[in-house]
C-alpha cells in the first residue's frame, strides 16, 4: 500500500507561468488526484535578484485558470508543513547545515570568486572536466576560526564521497546511475547565507513528506547531488520521474527566446483559448491515453492518468493540434458563451455601436463551428466591416461568364421586394431559390456569383446569413 501521495510544483517567482512549468504542474496534479493524494504549491524564491513583482500571484492565478488547484500553498497553508516560501524557511536550512558540518559531511570554503574562476580556466585549458579543487576541504579548525575572525566571506560545500555510485529507478526512464567521481564538492550555502537549489529542495521535500517528484529532464543531473544529501541525513528519497523535453515544430527544445510559439499560459488566455481545452491539450504533451480518444474533460483525465504511459521521447508542441482541440471545446459551448468569448475582441477591433446585440450574436453564430480561439473571430468577420468590396483576380475571372449579369439582376429584384423587417436569413434563402427558377442558374453558377458580388469572396460561411448580416442597403448597392 502506497503512503499518501504528496507531490509538489515549486516554481521560482522569476517570471510568469511558462508552458513547460504548467505541464510539470499538470502531471504532478493528475498523478496526485489519480491516487487521491495532495498537490502542493511551493515557492523557490531564493534567487532574489531575478524575482519579479507579482511572480507568485501570476503563477497561482494562471494555475487556477487552468483548473490546477493546489491543496496547499502560501495562500492555503497546512500548519504542519508551512511556510511554503524558501526565504521564510532559512532557519530550517540552518538547522540541517549545522548537522552536516558537525558530522564532517560539509565544510566552509573561503575561496574568492576570482580564485575559483582562475582554477576553472586552468582546468578547462588542461582538458580536465572542471570541478572544485578542494583547497579548503582540509583546513584545520584553527585555520577556519582565524579566517572567520578576519571577517572573510565563505560558502559551505558538501564533501562528495569518493567511489560511490548513486542510482535510482526513474518512473519514466527506468534505472539511472551516476558516479560520485564526476561530481565536484558543490555549494550548499552561498556566501550571502542563502541555500542553493539542490540543498534546499531536499530539505523541503523531506520536511513536507513529498513522496513523488515529476520534473523536467534538465533536473536529471541534479538528482545524484540530492540523493547524496538524503543519504548523509539518513532519509529516504522520493520516487523521481524526469519528463522529456517539449520541442517546437522544428524538433528544437522550446526555449523562451523562441518566437514561433507563445510561451506563457497568460498569452493563450489573452488570445481567447479555453482553459479546459488547454488542460486537455497539455496533458497530451508527453502522456498518451490507452485508446485513440484525445478529448477528455478534467475528471476523465484524472481517472485515465497513469505514470506508466508517460513518454520517453520529446513531445512536440503542435499549434494546429491545439487549435483543433480548442475548436472541439468551442463547438460544445452554447452560442451565448461563444459570444461572450468573442465580444471583447470584436469590440477592440471594430465599432459595434451601429449594430444590435442580436446582429453580433448572428455574426458569431455563423462562425461558431469553425472558430479555433476567441481572437480569431476578428479576422474571420472582417468582410462585414469593410465598405469597399475587394475581389481577387480569380473571382473577377469567374465573373466574366455571360450568364451572370442576368442572375444578379434577378436576385437583386427579388431582394428589393423584401422590406427591411423581412430581410431575414429564411427570406433571403427563398430569394436565392426564386432566382434559381427564374434565371435558370443552379449550383456553382447560382451561389458563387451571388457570393462574389455581395461579399467579394468565392467561398465562405452560409450565404443567406452573410447577406442578412451585411444588410439590405449595402448588398443592393454592391449588386
Amino acid at each position: 500500500m502506497m503512503d499518501k501521495v504528496r507531490v509538489r510544483y515549486a516554481p521560482s517567482p522569476t517570471g510568469h507561468l511558462h508552458i513547460g512549468g504548467a505541464r510539470t504542474a499538470l502531471f504532478n496534479y493528475l498523478f496526485a488526484k489519480h491516487y487521491n493524494g495532495d498537490f502542493i504549491f511551493r515557492l523557490e524564491d531564493t534567487d532574489i535578484e531575478r524575482n519579479i513583482e507579482g511572480g507568485e500571484a501570476s503563477q497561482l492565478e494562471n494555475l487556477k485558470w487552468l483548473g490546477i488547484i493546489p491543496d496547499e500553498s502560501p495562500l492555503n497553508p497546512n500548519p504542519k508543513y508551512a511556510p511554503y516560501r524558501q526565504m521564510e524557511r532559512l532557519d530550517i536550512y540552518k538547522k540541517y547545515i549545522d548537522i552536516l558540518l558537525e558530522k564532517g559531511y560539509a565544510y566552509k570554503c573561503f575561496c574568492t570568486p576570482e580564485e575559483l574562476d582562475a582554477e576553472h580556466e586552468r582546468q578547462v585549458a588542461a582538458g580536465i572536466a572542471p570541478k572544485y579543487n578542494r583547497k579548503c576541504c582540509d583546513l584545520t579548525p584553527e585555520e577556519v576560526k582565524a579566517k572567520e575572525e578576519a571577517g572573510l566571506p565563505y560558502t559551505i560545500r558538501v564533501k562528495v564521497p569518493a567511489g560511490k555510485t548513486y542510482e535510482f529507478d526513474d518512473m519514466i526512464r527506468g534505472h539511472v546511475s551516476f558516479e560520485s567521481e564526476d561530481i565536484g564538492d558543490w555549494v550548499l550555502i552561498k556566501a550571502n547565507g542563502i541555500p542553493t537549489y539542490n540543498f534546499a529542495v531536499v530539505i523541503d521535500d523531506h520536511c513536507m513528506d513529498i513522496t513523488h517528484v515529476f520534473r523536467g529532464e534538465e533536473h536529471l543531473s541534479n538528482t545524484p547531488k540530492q540523493l547524496m544529501i538524503y543519504e548523509m541525513l539518513g532519509w529516504s528519497a522520493p520516487t523521481y520521474g524526469h519528463m522529456t523535453l517539449i520541442v517546437n515544430e522544428d524538433r528544437k527544445k522550446l526555449s523562451k527566446r523562441d518566437e514561433s510559439i507563445m510561451q506563457f499560459v497568460s498569452q493563450y488566455k489573452e488570445e481567447g483559448y479555453l482553459p479546459d481545452a488547454m488542460f486537455n491539450f497539455m496533458a497530451l504533451l508527453g502522456w498518451s491515453p490507452e485508446g485513440e480518444q484525445e478529448i477528455f474533460n478534467h475528471d476523465d483525465l484524472i481517472k485515465e492518468f497513469s505514470e506508466k504511459r508517460l513518454s520517453k521521447s520529446p513531445s512536440m508542441f503542435d499549434k494546429e493540434k491545439l487549435k483543433w482541440v480548442n475548436n472541439r471545446y468551442i463547438k460544445e459551448r452554447s452560442l451565448e458563451e461563444v459570444v461572450d468569448l468573442c465580444l471583447p475582441f470584436l469590440s477592440d477591433a471594430y465599432d459595434l455601436s451601429n449594430h444590435s446585440e442580436q446582429w453580433v450574436k448572428d455574426l458569431v453564430a455563423v462562425y461558431h463551428d469553425q472558430l479555433s480561439y476567441g481572437k480569431e473571430i476578428v479576422e474571420l468577420v472582417s468582410l462585414f466591416f469593410e465598405d469597399e468590396l475587394q475581389i481577387d483576380e480569380e473571382a473577377q475571372e469567374f465573373m466574366k461568364d455571360e450568364s451572370i449579369p442576368n442572375t444578379l439582376a434577378v436576385f437583386k429584384s427579388k431582394l428589393e421586394e423584401l422590406s427591411d423587417a423581412d430581410f431575414t436569413k429564411d427570406n433571403i434563402q427563398a430569394c436565392i431559390k426564386a432566382t434559381q427558377k427564374e434565371a435558370k442558374a443552379k449550383g456553382k453558377m447560382l451561389y458563387m456569383p451571388i457570393r462574389i458580388a455581395t461579399t467579394g469572396i468565392m467561398h465562405g460561411p452560409d450565404l443567406a446569413s452573410s447577406i442578412m448580416l451585411l444588410g439590405k442597403e449595402k448588398v443592393l448597392s454592391r449588386l
